[in-house]
């Protein structure tokens, strides 16, 4: 613990360095839904700001009682920033001492979310896609692009090739450099969404979330027997995609209300369970080959808090980290 009226930084560079590994933290995370499903969480709805329609702003508080984890994360995401060449997203997570509430340490935010994400987005399929999956769609070629792929390779071992489109034909050509330097998995680059879906038994749209959107996927290219995985709430998929789906899951289905009462989801099935059901084997997930699923996670604090409070721990254990006074 650190001294009183300190906090200590933490740097991205510094998180690098202690080489976390993806298998650690889905760990953390599955273990975040558990404590989810009996309840040992406090998660309230997230609240934002939006100041125009490219842009949002995201407080997420949460407290995970087995990590003794308390914090928020303050994230941002701005579409128009790759064009001033910043990144979409940026943000900072506070922790605090869940006794005393003092704050006690600040990290950099956008590493802690690209990996969760993608951890949560994997314990998904492994519960929701096919066993026998290989091709993987990936929309939207940037950071969380490839966190997906890093994570997605863990839960389906037979996936043997990436369909990849992004407007930005640089990305995919990165993308596709990415993919075969790391993964030596076949690479299709599409020149369309719609050739990117269809065909496809796992899709991934990791695009901007805008506030007016102007959706382009289609449930009609979605073939029998895929998992449709959006990052972006509504802003990818056709309104009636996400009622037209054979099952829909969400990480939390409070969350989900809340944002329906906002204008979000104006179609939506109903719910068939949460992930955190799914990890404690209290519902089925898929049951057959055929079925079109969607896992509608849309960001939960308690895996960026636990994510962090591990982060917190090495740091200390490796003397990482800058001590400042407040």
């Amino acid at each position: 613990m650190v001294e009183q009226n300190c906090i200590l930084f933490i740097s991205r560079d510094e998180i690098e360095l202690m080489d976390i590994g993806s298998s650690e933290i889905m760990e953390w995370v599955e273990d975040a839904f558990r404590e989810k499903y009996f309840r040992k969480v406090e998660i309230p709805p997230k609240p934002g700001i939006h100041p125009s329609n490219t842009t949002f702003i995201h407080a997420m508080p949460a407290y995970v009682q087995k990590f003794n984890a308390a914090g928020v994360k303050w994230i941002s995401g701005s579409a128009l920033n790759p064009l001033k060449g910043l990144p979409y997203l940026a943000g900072l997570i506070i922790l605090n001492d869940p006794e005393t509430g003092l704050p006690i340490s600040v990290m950099d935010a956008s590493w802690i979310t690209a990996k969760r994400t993608a951890a949560v987005t994997a314990i998904s399929a492994k519960h929701l896609a096919r066993k026998d999956s290989e091709t993987l769609s990936i929309i939207g070629c940037g950071v969380q692009g490839k966190s997906h792929l890093e994570f997605i390779s863990l839960v389906l071992a037979g996936l043997k090739r990436v369909k990849i489109y992004d407007t930005v034909i640089e990305k995919v050509l990165e993308y596709e450099r990415f993919v075969k330097t790391n993964f030596g998995l076949e690479v299709f680059k599409c020149q369309s969404p719609r050739e990117a879906i269809q065909e496809s038994d796992l899709i991934v749209t990791a695009t901007p979330i805008y506030k007016n959107p102007q959706p382009v996927g289609r449930i009609e290219w979605v073939k029998d027997g895929s998992l449709l995985a959006p990052l972006e709430f509504d802003s990818y998929w056709s309104p009636e995609t996400f009622y037209k789906v054979d099952k829909l899951f969400t990480d939390d289905i409070e969350q989900l209300k809340y944002y329906r009462t906002i204008g979000h989801f104006p179609l939506l099935k109903n719910v068939d369970g949460e992930l955190c059901e799914l990890v404690v084997g209290k519902v089925d997930g898929r049951v057959n080959d055929s079925e079109k699923i969607l896992a509608l996670n849309l960001g939960l604090a308690i895996t960026d808090i636990v994510v962090a409070k591990k982060v917190y721990e090495k740091a200390l254990a490796k003397g990482l980290g800058v001590l400042l006074k407040y």
